[in-house]
C-alpha cells in the first residue's frame, strides 16, 4: 500500500506564504491499496479532504473514511467534499463510538444548525455513519485495529492497518507524557510506518500537555523504544513555519524520520 498525505497541520488551517512547502491543511490521509491508483481509505477528514477531490480527476469517491476523534480539524473538511457529495458517492465514514450515540449524532454535533447549514443527511450520495468501537475491523481490503489513545476532549482512537505488504499506524493527536499503555505500544510495535502527533517541542511541554497533544521528542523517542521502521511527523502546529520545520528535518536521519508535507506519497512496505 502507499499513503497521500492531503492534510498534515493540526488544530486550524494555516494560510500563507510562510506555510507553502510543508502545506497548511488540517489532517487528511488517503491510503492506496497494493495494486490501486486512488485511495480507498482515508484517514481522519480535515480541510485536507478537500484535496481528494482533484486527485481523483472527476471521478467520485467509493470508499471508506476513518475519523480518529471529532475534534473540528479532523471532520472540517467533510461537508467540502466534492467527490463525496454528489449522487454517484459512496461513503462509509467510521467514528469513535461513545455517550451511547449513533455515529450520525455524534457527528450532528458539530454538523447541524445552527452550527452548520446542513445536517449529515444533507450531503448527496450513499453515506453511511457508523459508531466503532476498539478492536479489529476489515474495512476496504485493510485489516484495521482502533486502540483508545490519551488525547484531551473526547474519545480518540489511533489506528493500525494492514494488509499483506505492510502496516501503517496513524496516531495524530496523543499526548505520550503521561505515559503509553501495553495496548498501545502493541498498535505502534515493529510497524513499518508511523504517523504520529508531533505538534510541539520539548520547550512547550506545558501547552503539549494542557493540550493533550506530544512534542516532537516524544514522538522519536516513542518510535525507537517500539521499533518503528520509519516515522512521520504529523499534526505540526500552525504557527510552525516552514523555516522552522526544515530545522526539524535536520535534526534526524533522513531514513528513520520525514517531516510530513502535504501532497507528499510515501509507499508502506515491509523490509
Amino acid at each position: 500500500m502507499r499513503i497521500v498525505l492531503f492534510g498534515v497541520r493540526g488544530s486550524t488551517p494555516a494560510p500563507g506564504p510562510d506555510f507553502v512547502r510543508y502545506g497548511g491543511h488540517t489532517s487528511c490521509v488517503g491510503v492506496v491499496p497494493e495494486g490501486g491508483m486512488t485511495p480507498s481509505l482515508v484517514l481522519d477528514a480535515g480541510t485536507g479532504l478537500r484535496e481528494l477531490t482533484p486527485h481523483l480527476a472527476g471521478e467520485p469517491f467509493r470508499g471508506s473514511i476513518l475519523v480518529s476523534h471529532l475534534h473540528w480539524d479532523h471532520v472540517q473538511g467533510l461537508p467540502f467534499f466534492a467527490a463525496g457529495d454528489r449522487p454517484d458517492a459512496k461513503v462509509d465514514l467510521y467514528v469513535p463510538a461513545q455517550n451511547a450515540r449513533s455515529g450520525r449524532d455524534l457527528l450532528a454535533a458539530a454538523m447541524a444548525p445552527p452550527n452548520f447549514p446542513i445536517t449529515p443527511e444533507g450531503l448527496e450520495g450513499a453515506w453511511t455513519f457508523n459508531a466503532i468501537d476498539a478492536g479489529y475491523h476489515a474495512i476496504e481490503r485493510f485489516r484495521i485495529r482502533a486502540t483508545d489513545v490519551e488525547h484531551k476532549g473526547g474519545r480518540t482512537f489511533g489506528y493500525r492497518i494492514s494488509d499483506e505488504t505492510g502496516s501503517l499506524a496513524y496516531i495524530p493527536d496523543h499526548v505520550v507524557s503521561h505515559g503509553i499503555d501495553d495496548a498501545v505500544r502493541d498498535l505502534i510495535l515493529d510497524v513499518d510506518v508511523l504517523l504520529h502527533d508531533a505538534q510541539f517541542l520539548d520547550r512547550e511541554r506545558p501547552t503539549a500537555d494542557n493540550y493533550g497533544h506530544s512534542t516532537v521528542e516524544d514522538a522519536v523517542r516513542l518510535a525507537r523504544e517500539c521499533g518503528v521502521r520509519h516515522l512521520v511527523l504529523f499534526h505540526h502546529s500552525p504557527a510552525r513555519k516552514d523555516d522552522a520545520l526544515d530545522e526539524i528535518a535536520g535534526m534526524y536521519p533522513s531514513d528513520f524520520v520525514t517531516v510530513a508535507t502535504q501532497g507528499t506519497e510515501i509507499q508502506v512496505s515491509r523490509p
